[in-house]
């Protein structure tokens, strides 16, 4: 990870001036009045808080609010073991999971005036659950951590915050009570009357009842009442396209953890079930459905996304069209300072703006042009050629724990440097594995695959990586399956698998890559946001046209897409064309269009690729223009 990133958390911003930014000229914002941004989890690299594109997307938000200057605190959950790390025993993925030692970590243990640990107490279910704070300074940000293992609590009560996303449903919505309840009532405790609560996601929707509460309990207005009072100030992003993936809580599962809660809200429990009822799914309690309820503005992370949350949600909504559901869309970005490599920062300060990080958004890239050929083909070969030392060396040989304490081995790693080709077309396929993202998709047609990789005189490779959830055992069976491919005799120099994925993995990944392929199931993909990295590092994205893409991809410009977006009811049907589509794509335009060299050996057509692939995705995919609309389109009321 950069330099600029470890520079965030030491809580310290390079160059810049705070009372000169762009959020500056917004008096509504103030330290005692910011954003208050909740999250169930945060990707920053060094502490254990994250496991894929939500998290990473929590952290590059942080950054960039700090970049801009725009008074913001986030809110989480610490995790005594993290996410878990990935070990591959004969292709099959392990879980293993170690206590980590926050005072170890960039974190600070939060106390009072009298110099006592700061707590907040939350009612679980029969427990009163003790919970203390601890902060991680994000540049000017403050994030705070609510951490349950403490002495105080029984011991089923300190294991709740051990793991992101692991154990039941019991676990499940005692982790978003701590995080949402227990957040308000921490930003209180911290004297803070936020503008406007942000809600990353559905986890922290039981903020908006503590809300709801602590009004009712001031002002002794009715719950109607109290909702119409604070809506103004609560948002919401969703990020879930299919509607297995809200969390949903049973009737009995609520009566046992809010029976005592839902009376202070001057509620029945047949009024407070209804808060949280889903049109079809009347059975369960939806924190989607809770959250759409209770915020004044709610968006989707493409424009994609938004129409098909739009569809999703419409029943929610009878009496609007389709099209005036209130769910709009903001384009999720990435924090370009975090993930773009030295080499292409250097090239872009030299022939683009010396500050150019600091008008990201203006329209200055017309200047890549500028950039020679070769100059920029030199830089992304000096890229790819750290990538391929790293996957070969010790780097990968043994994949470490955040804390670099760690070490594991990689089966069949051994062979690396003796497969991987620094002149071959080199793909990167890395992600979360889930059944919907298709990772082994190029798989499809192994006969057909294997052609591609192993032409002679055209090589490619591929670099796969990412973890499947711990009960996903359809995912789980994708990695084994790619891994057992990779020892194909016939490929076996052409496929590597790197274990345990993580912020550190992904950077080497998105800055060294020639192409991106990304095959999720349209339109199932919220946004993505790894291929933008690709393209801020010179790389290029070749995707079914699903989150983010359709809105950045030009036919015959900076990029490929697979297939033309028309969607089969028939899943082996759409697998089969997409499949096709790609392996056309390959065939006929990516590798022909690699290997085209001048007499110097430079790609000229596909550097005019890369340029306009930097010109139109750079400028307009990062998280000072995401962030800059969330103020102006969610936030100002």
């Amino acid at each position: 990870m950069s330099d600029r990133n470890s520079s965030f958390l030491a809580g310290k911003l390079p160059n810049q001036q705070q009372d000169n930014t762009w959020a500056s000229q917004l008096p509504q914002f103030t330290s005692s009045n910011p954003i208050a941004y909740f999250s169930i989890e945060f990707g920053l690299d060094s502490l254990p808080t994250y496991s894929g594109g939500l998290g990473i997307l929590a952290g590059d938000y942080l950054k960039s609010a700090s970049d801009l200057g725009l008074p913001v605190v986030g809110i989480g959950l610490l995790y005594s073991q993290g996410y878990f790390t990935q070990r591959l025993n004969a292709g099959r993925q392990e879980e293993y999971y170690q206590d980590y030692d926050f005072n170890q970590l960039p974190l600070e243990l939060c106390r009072d005036e009298l110099g006592e640990v700061l707590t907040v107490t939350v009612g679980v279910a029969e427990s009163n659950v003790k919970a203390q704070v601890w902060l991680a300074r994000v540049g000017q940000v403050k994030l705070y951590f609510l951490d349950v293992n403490l002495a105080d609590n029984c011991t089923s009560d300190r294991s709740l915050t051990a793991r992101l996303y692991g154990g039941d449903k019991e676990t499940r919505i005692a982790q978003e009570i701590i995080l949402g309840i227990g957040g308000v009532r921490l930003l209180q405790l911290l004297n803070l009357k936020p503008h406007t609560y942000h809600l990353n996601e559905g986890h922290a929707a039981f903020a908006l009842l503590e809300l709801a509460r602590q009004t009712i309990e001031s002002t002794g207005k009715s719950f109607a009442q109290a909702v119409e009072a604070m809506r103004p100030a609560c948002v919401f992003t969703t990020h879930t396209p299919v509607p297995a993936g809200h969390d949903t809580f049973s009737p009995e599962l609520m009566q046992r953890y809010f029976g005592q809660y839902y009376p202070q809200l001057g509620l029945t429990q047949e009024a407070f079930l209804e808060l949280g009822h889903a049109p079809e799914d009347s059975d369960t309690f939806n924190m989607t459905a809770l959250a759409l309820r209770l915020c004044r503005a709610v968006n989707g992370v493409s424009k994609l996304n938004g129409q098909v949350c739009r569809q999703m949600w419409s029943k929610l909504y009878p009496h609007l069209p389709v099209e005036q559901v209130p769910i709009s869309s903001i384009t999720n970005g990435v924090h370009a300072p975090t993930w773009v490599a030295p080499e292409m920062a250097d090239l872009y300060a030299q022939y683009i703006d010396a500050n150019w990080l600091d008008r990201i958004t203006d329209t200055q890239w017309a200047k890549v042009d500028e950039i020679p050929d070769e100059e920029l083909w030199q830089r992304h070969q000096q890229l790819k050629a750290r990538l391929i030392n790293f996957v070969c060396g010790a780097g990968i040989l043994r994949s470490e724990n955040i804390q670099g304490t760690l070490m594991l081995p990689i089966p069949q790693k051994h062979q690396a440097a003796q497969i991987l080709d620094p002149e071959a077309l080199t793909l990167g396929v890395a992600r979360r594995f889930s059944t919907y993202k298709r990772g082994d998709l190029i798989m499809h047609d192994v006969e057909r695959a294997k052609r591609i990789l192993t032409n002679a005189q055209k090589p490619v490779q591929i670099i796969f990586a990412g973890k499947a959830h711990p009960a996903d055992e359809e995912s789980k069976k994708i990695i084994q399956r790619i891994i057992e491919w990779s020892q194909d005799p016939d490929i076996q120099n052409r496929v590597v698998f790197l274990e345990n994925y993580n912020m550190d993995i992904a950077t080497q990944l998105v800055q060294g890559v020639d192409v991106w392929l990304n095959t999720p199931q349209r339109p199932k993909e919220a946004s993505g946001t790894s291929g933008q990295k690709v393209c801020l590092n010179g790389g290029l994205h070749c995707s079914v046209l699903d989150g983010w893409w359709p809105e950045a991809y030009q036919a015959g410009c900076n990029g490929w897409a697979i297939g033309d977006g028309e969607v089969s009811d028939n899943e082996e049907e759409q697998n089969q064309r997409d499949a096709s589509a790609m392996y056309t794509l390959l065939e006929q335009e990516i590798i022909p269009c690699f290997y085209d060299r001048d007499a110097s050996g430079l790609p000229l057509r596909w550097i005019q690729i890369i340029k306009a692939s930097i010109k139109t995705i750079v400028p307009q995919f990062n998280t000072n223009r995401m962030v800059m609309e969330y103020v102006t389109q969610m936030y100002l009321y």
